[in-house]
């Protein structure tokens, strides 16, 4: 299989990068022009790179770059810097998702294209009305006034769910929403849950980068865990 990763080079893509490579995967890596891209990449003929802004391609560019590409995988985030929370593009995550299924949408594969995004366990599936309590609502606001990265990440999952829905043709999709993000060198015990068993806000629990790897790695490598998650916003955490 060949899969296309967006924010390849970031924290969590050089993860999922180096697992799908692992399984004998081929992958075509999109990253900022002036993003650092190991050695490995360079010398693995599995591994195909376009160098580039994503919100800068047209539907046409990016439809060729998918077009022997049989999933998707997003790990894009914005940089934690003041440029990168409040500097352009201030909706890279969504521009990217409506990029991408518009693309993926111009090639009609016969067999539909799985699309992994990585997002937020503080975005709220409204699909199954995960409650929210309401410091949590007021918590939510402010972020959402004063963080522009966050309203991103749920615009950009609320595009699958209400644009692309659960029966479009072309694409399918899985939305994997890790709660707070730390590092770690290996993989460790993790749970999946359909909504959150805790507070994203209030009481959060911790998720490895290398692990939200793991789990979006076997979503596009195993057809039987992809049914079991397909339309659905699983949350991951490590195992405490």
């Amino acid at each position: 299989m060949k899969i296309l990763i967006a924010g390849g080079s970031g924290a969590t893509g050089k993860h999922l990068a180096a697992q799908l490579l692992a399984r004998g995967h081929s992958i075509h890596v999109v990253v900022r022009p002036a993003s650092q891209i190991p050695d490995s990449w360079i010398a693995n003929d599995k591994v195909t790179i376009t160098k580039a802004f994503i919100n800068a391609l047209s539907v046409e560019e990016m439809a060729l770059l998918l077009a022997d590409c049989q999933a998707v995988a997003s790990c894009l985030g914005h940089n934690l810097t003041l440029k990168g929370i409040y500097g352009k593009p201030r909706k890279l995550v969504r521009e990217a998702v409506s990029l991408i299924c518009k693309a993926i949408a111009a090639n009609a594969p016969e067999t539909p294209v799985k699309l992994v995004l990585m997002n937020t366990s503080g975005y709220s599936n409204r699909d199954i009305n995960e409650p929210i309590s309401p410091g949590e609502k007021i918590i939510a606001g402010l972020i959402r006034l004063l963080l522009p990265p966050f309203p991103d990440n749920e615009q950009a999952a609320d595009y699958l769910r209400v644009t692309i829905g659960q029966y479009n043709p072309v694409l399918q999709w899985v939305v994997v929403r890790p709660d707070s993000l730390i590092n770690e060198e290996q993989v460790t015990d993790y749970t999946l849950h359909p909504s959150p068993v805790r507070s994203a806000l209030l009481n959060p629990g911790k998720t490895s980068r290398i692990n939200v790897a793991d789990f979006m790695t076997r979503l596009i490598d195993n057809d039987e865990l992809w049914k079991t998650w397909k339309g659905q916003m699983p949350l991951i955490y490590n195992r405490e």
